[in-house]
């Protein structure tokens, strides 16, 4: 019997190097399907556009007619812009909270993030309610905001108790999920007709109202969290090993996935306080990113931006061709796409148990 030819520690760099150029190609391909899936956004519409027209209006608004420079410029790039940075920010905080609480499941939409954010807006939505008494025109988003950070803050509390898992704490998550819906159901009982329908609304994910302040606050939220989430790469790897393997490495557990917690709360409340409720998006933007990478958090983290940036504006051009004509609440979309994806995840957790 004769044993295998151990691999030479040249042969192992150049197996790793060519590891890394194939993750750097897949980043490269997920880089141009997202360009593409932007251009094709930016020209679906009522009115119709050709990738030709689109890109003269972009990069030479000068030379392109009147009617394509404002169609493209004030209506459609900053909707087409916000579904790329909604779904980056959303699959970016996804990817984190999996990794932090090592649980395929977890998401801003399964952790109760998206239904506090909900129910704070129902709040001045139905009965003008403003949690922060300051700026009058931003009311609806910023209850979301505050909610969706308040549900966030009480798992923090929550988690700090002695015992507690990261099991447990996605449980608490779910029971989050349940309270802010039966709350948001008891504003709709009490509310008027037209409340109950711009509630409804609202819930249903969309980003037709998306503003140029509103993409540049979610922008800048990406751009700082993302270099933080960079410099912890090697720490969050290293926790995918398991807690016991990553304390053994001098990481404090506790105290990263706590500072990570709060951090992608604040990346997800964002986002969903400035379109509405869209499901799925953090839950199925890292499974992707991961199939592809895998869990080096050094390309697991781009890749689970630009999955999720893709994913929603695939989502987007789908929202507009649906009904000829009409515009498909976004988030109905998600979750059409993502229930599926979320039971096959369950019952494939359920065989490994």
């Amino acid at each position: 019997m004769t044993s295998a030819t151990p691999i030479s520690e040249v042969e192992q760099r150049h197996a790793y190097r060519a590891l890394v150029r194939r993750k750097q190609w897949l980043l490269g391909l997920l880089v141009i399907l997202l360009l593409g899936s932007v251009l094709l956004d930016l020209a679906l519409g009522p009115a119709s556009y050709s990738l030709d027209e689109v890109v003269q209006a972009l990069l030479w608004p000068d030379s392109a007619s009147a009617q394509a420079r404002v169609v493209m410029w004030d209506i459609r790039l900053p909707v087409a812009l916000m579904a790329v940075a909604v779904g980056a920010a959303l699959s970016l905080a996804g990817a984190q909270m999996q990794t932090i609480l090592n649980n395929p499941l977890a998401s801003p939409f399964t952790l109760g993030i998206s239904a506090a954010a909900s129910f704070g807006a129902a709040l001045g939505l139905a009965f003008g309610i403003k949690v922060l008494p300051v700026m009058v025109e931003y009311v609806v988003p910023l209850n979301a905001f505050v909610m969706a950070m308040l549900a966030a803050f009480l798992i923090h509390l929550l988690s700090r108790r002695h015992g507690v898992t990261a099991e447990t704490m996605v449980l608490l998550g779910i029971a989050l999920v349940f309270t802010f819906n039966a709350l948001l159901a008891l504003t709709q009982y009490f509310a008027s007709e037209q409340a109950v329908a711009a509630v409804v609304f609202w819930t249903m994910g969309s980003l037709t109202k998306a503003t140029w302040p509103k993409l540049a606050i979610t922008c800048i939220a990406i751009l700082v969290m993302l270099p933080i989430f960079v410099h912890r790469a090697w720490a969050l790897t290293a926790l995918r090993l398991g807690e016991d393997k990553a304390a053994s490495f001098g990481i404090d557990v506790p105290r990263l996935r706590l500072q990570t917690l709060m951090m992608v709360s604040l990346l997800a409340a964002l986002p969903v306080a400035f379109v509405g409720t869209i499901g799925f998006v953090g839950l199925v933007g890292p499974h992707i990113a991961r199939m592809l990478i895998g869990e080096d958090q050094r390309f697991f983290l781009p890749a689970s931006l630009l999955s999720g940036a893709l994913l929603l504006s695939l989502s987007s051009i789908v929202s507009k061709t649906l009904i000829p004509g009409a515009i498909f609440p976004i988030g109905i979309v998600t979750s059409l796409i993502g229930v599926p994806f979320f039971i096959s995840l369950i019952l494939s957790k359920r065989r490994s148990w």
